[in-house]
């Protein structure tokens, strides 16, 4: 169950966008990317679900180099993406949200009854459309969806921008939960520290494309780090 993202590549037309980018994310552990705007963090995370393709370099998960296949095979293959800005369809009900899911589950699978018990308020909101609900709300849903197909990875690109306090402890949680409880392996996106750290068992900070400083959390020097987030 393990990732292992190892020297990729990845370019826009003739302008490189990553370059020789590795990152590593064991099952129940939890791993943080940060870096400012424009460094490149969505792109690694959309490489790794498939959305955009590498030119180099191997995306390693459970053994099995899955940088050949399309989004849904690896969606198949275990790995659950919560994209920023959440993007969830406004207009259907939030079970219908949560059952576009299960086209990467086995066949006749049903949305699991714990995504309610992580995100209660969701089973109170079933037959109200996505669009209604309040950001905070949106992104509870955005993660509820992906853990519908029951993924062993789990990919967060910044779950915590634009949304309350109050919420984002809530998310904190179900997080935590997820790599120390279930044992997932998590990949979570974002630009603050301070709660990168507080979750983070590894965190990797890019830099215009590559990853500048990376390690265990507890190890790295946070001046150092911070330093990278400004520049």
């Amino acid at each position: 169950m393990t990732l292992s993202v190892e020297n990729i590549d990845l370019y826009y037309g003739a302008s490189r966008c990553l370059s020789g980018v590795s990152l590593l994310a064991e099952p129940g552990s939890i791993t943080c990317v940060l870096g400012r705007n424009g460094v490149g963090k969505s792109s690694l995370m959309r490489s790794i679900i498939g959305l955009e393709r590498v030119r180099a370099g191997k995306i390693m998960w459970e053994g099995r180099d899955v940088a050949p296949l399309a989004p849904a095979e690896r969606a198949r293959a275990g790995i659950g993406y919560v994209p920023q800005g959440r993007e969830i369809f406004p207009f259907l009900t939030v079970r219908e949200n949560l059952e576009t899911a299960l086209a990467a589950a086995p066949r006749g699978s049903r949305v699991p009854s714990d995504v309610f018990d992580l995100f209660p308020i969701l089973r109170d909101f079933l037959w109200r459309r996505g669009g209604d609900l309040s950001g905070g709300q949106q992104q509870q849903l955005a993660i509820a969806r992906a853990l519908t197909a029951r993924p062993r990875l789990l990919i967060l690109d910044e779950p915590t921008e634009g949304i309350q306090p109050n919420v984002i402890k809530d998310i904190a949680k179900v997080i935590r939960h997820l790599a120390k409880d279930r044992g997932m392996a998590v990949v979570l996106v974002e630009q603050y520290y301070e709660f990168a750290k507080s979750l983070a068992d590894r965190i990797a900070v890019m830099v215009r494309g590559e990853v500048a400083l990376g390690g265990i959390a507890s190890e790295l020097d946070d001046a150092a780090v911070q330093k990278l987030l400004t520049v």
